[in-house]
């Protein structure tokens, strides 16, 4: 038993080591028409992710045109005039393949997964739908309903996700992550196919999108193949940027939903800066340290000891273009009020001011964060995903490869500068879910 759990301990050690040079083998090449390309090859399985990544999200859209990106996401399977309606899914499952898409604030992705001597569909399918996607009035519709209920589902019938949406229409008041990705309900029923069309010949350029693929191929031989397939495509009018200033936060702000649920819901949101500012990996630190997982000191504090929620969390991305929120929320326990749990959360903040955090706890939160960053290249998938989001958002790979070494150098005193610095009342806002009866 010893043995087994110090080979692993080495296993683990090794990868560590070794891990800061994964970045390095990936293989950049940019298009004469402006596309990115970047080839990373894993040669563990005879399979391959093969991902384009346009820089385009809700981020890049304005109130009355909101959720355009992730509808056009949608009309994306809805044919070509070289393949039709559905044939795109077909044609990928025949294989053996899967297929899918996504849509955040700043991007929205379009993969496949398939067996390596089927890269070239990818090829001739992506390339394809880049330059000519129809936009059939008839489909647009069709589909356009189909993210309606969506909404009604995810959203406007789900508390939670209602009351955080509100919030950060709240938190921002000019920037575009005021809105949701999905789009406001009143703007998806004004949308038309003009504007859908207008949508894709601006941000579906070849020089608004990389190119990522990750797995057992030969760099050198499918560039050749990918200049073929998508040099041909002209490179576009350079999009605007979208407006992103966000005026600072003079104090707290709270907002109230009244809605049909069983228990209340507390959410508190703080603005902090993204992966552009240094104090992003003590930040990131202090997210793990109080809300990951049920060992997290959030979940051991208010569900184990108080018996005041019954779930606790938060998180922190600082993998966003323009700063974004630092939140924790909590749910409490049938008999407790709203108002006990958000104290109790704000004690447990306040003790991270007050109290250097431990080596031992320091530790093992940099533990959790590197282990689910190594354990996850493993996944040809994930590497992917994380080269697409550092290169969209503006990170560069070069973000990655330097990744763990700058965890690693947080100390004691950052994770208690950076509580102090944003965690404070007058950056603050505070969401509070207020259940209703069914017959209220």
């Amino acid at each position: 038993m010893k043995r087994s759990v110090l080979s692993t301990l080495l296993a683990l050690a090794i990868l560590l080591m070794a891990l800061p040079l994964w970045a390095i083998t990936a293989e950049t090449y940019t298009l004469s028409n402006g596309l990115k390309v970047i080839l990373k090859e894993e040669g563990k399985a005879p399979v391959v992710t093969f991902q384009v990544w346009y820089r385009v999200g809700s981020r890049n859209e304005i109130l009355g045109w909101t959720g355009l990106s992730h509808l056009l996401e949608h009309m994306m399977f809805k044919g070509t005039s070289k393949y039709g309606k559905g044939e795109f899914s077909r044609i990928v499952a025949k294989n053996g393949g899967t297929e899918n898409a996504f849509t955040a604030q700043d991007f929205t992705g379009y993969f496949e997964n398939l067996s390596s001597d089927r890269v070239w569909l990818s090829l001739d399918l992506e390339s394809d739908r880049m330059e000519n996607l129809l936009i059939d009035p008839k489909e647009f519709q069709l589909e356009r309903d189909v993210v309606k209920e969506e909404r009604r589902l995810r959203t406007e019938d789900d508390p939670k996700s209602y009351l955080i949406e509100q919030m950060y229409g709240v938190t921002f008041l000019t920037h575009p992550y005021h809105s949701p990705v999905i789009g406001w309900m009143e703007d998806l029923n004004r949308l038309t196919p003009e504007d859908l069309q207008r949508h894709y010949r601006t941000y579906y350029r070849p020089n608004n999108a990389t190119l990522v693929v990750v797995g057992d191929i030969d760099p050198k031989s499918l560039i050749s193949r990918i200049r073929e397939s998508f040099e041909k495509i002209p490179r576009g009018p350079d999009p605007p940027a979208p407006f992103s200033t966000e005026p600072p936060q003079k104090g707290e702000r709270r907002i109230l939903v009244k809605r049909e649920a069983q228990l209340p819901f507390v959410f508190l949101g703080y603005r902090v800066p993204n992966f552009r500012d240094p104090d992003a990996f003590p930040l990131e630190v202090l997210a793990t340290l109080l809300s990951s997982g049920k060992s997290s000191r959030l979940y051991r504090s208010l569900v184990y000891e108080k018996k005041i929620a019954l779930d606790t969390g938060g998180e922190y991305d600082p993998m966003m273009a323009d700063p974004e929120l630092f939140y924790f929320y909590g749910m409490t326990q049938p008999d407790q009020a709203p108002e006990t749990l958000e104290k109790a959360l704000y004690e447990a903040i306040e003790k991270l001011k007050t109290q250097a955090v431990s080596d031992k706890e320091l530790q093992k939160a940099k533990n959790q964060i590197e282990a689910q960053f190594i354990f996850g290249q493993d996944s040809n998938f994930f590497q992917a995903m994380q080269i697409g989001t550092a290169e969209s958002i503006g990170a560069g790979v070069a973000y990655l490869t330097t990744y763990l070494d700058n965890i690693r150098k947080v100390t004691p005193q950052d994770v208690m500068g950076v509580a102090q610095k944003y965690l404070h009342e007058d950056n603050r806002t505070v969401g509070i879910l207020i259940p209703l009866k069914p017959e209220q």
